[in-house]
């Protein structure tokens, strides 16, 4: 589709960008940079938050605020429960999920970070501006739990020890508000669900309907 530098492509978490947080990182960084349009990031579980690697810096973008780099302007990454006013339509970030491969992660010495989920600062932050602000889309990169994907469990692992809160906590959000639509990653799935937007492989406009 060739995007231009008017263009702007959220992804929904995981972007790899901040997995090391430090130099390893720049080449994917510089990558994404030179892409061409903005991309906004949302918080996955698979990567360190922004504001835990040097260089980042609190912007103003588009109503919100954003986590920015000098040397890489064109890659914003969100800070969860800002609403930003995308192509006419007000969206809300909500990023962070439980890692299923934790233990794993720990035990190999692969990344993990605590503050991979959502705290309770953040949460009541999210929750604030909801009960201020109407929003149209929500932006987050896993689901609430009545929409959870059981077909995508990954076998061998323990579903008893899975920490689902931030799911179950998201099910609070989406009974309360009135949303157009809501766009999710993590799951490693493409599929609609009532209006859950669930990408993985694929991309989709934003909708106004």
């Amino acid at each position: 589709m060739e995007p231009g530098k008017d263009d702007i492509i959220v992804l929904l978490g995981d972007v790899g960008a901040n997995f090391y947080g430090g130099q390893r990182d720049d080449a994917v960084k510089a990558m994404l940079d030179m892409c061409g349009p903005r991309l906004l990031c949302v918080h996955g579980n698979h990567e360190m938050r922004p504001w835990n690697v040097p260089g980042y810096e609190l912007k103003e973008w588009k109503g919100g605020k954003v986590w920015v780099q000098e040397d890489y302007p064109n890659l914003l990454f969100a800070k969860d429960g800002e609403i930003f006013d995308l192509e006419g339509m007000k969206c809300i970030a909500i990023g962070g999920a439980y890692s299923v491969d934790k233990p794993i992660r720990l035990a190999r010495g692969y990344g993990w970070w605590e503050d991979e989920q959502p705290s309770d600062e953040i949460k009541a932050y999210v929750e604030e501006q909801l009960s201020a602000y109407a929003i149209d889309v929500v932006l987050s990169h896993t689901c609430p739990f009545k929409y959870e994907p059981v077909e995508m469990f990954l076998s061998g692992v323990d579903q008893s020890g899975v920490d689902d809160s931030t799911e179950r906590w998201l099910d609070t959000i989406e009974e309360s508000i009135d949303y157009k639509a809501w766009y999710c990653g993590h799951w490693h799935t493409d599929k609609h669900v009532d209006r859950m937007h669930f990408l993985f492989e694929s991309f989709e406009g934003l909708e106004r309907e």
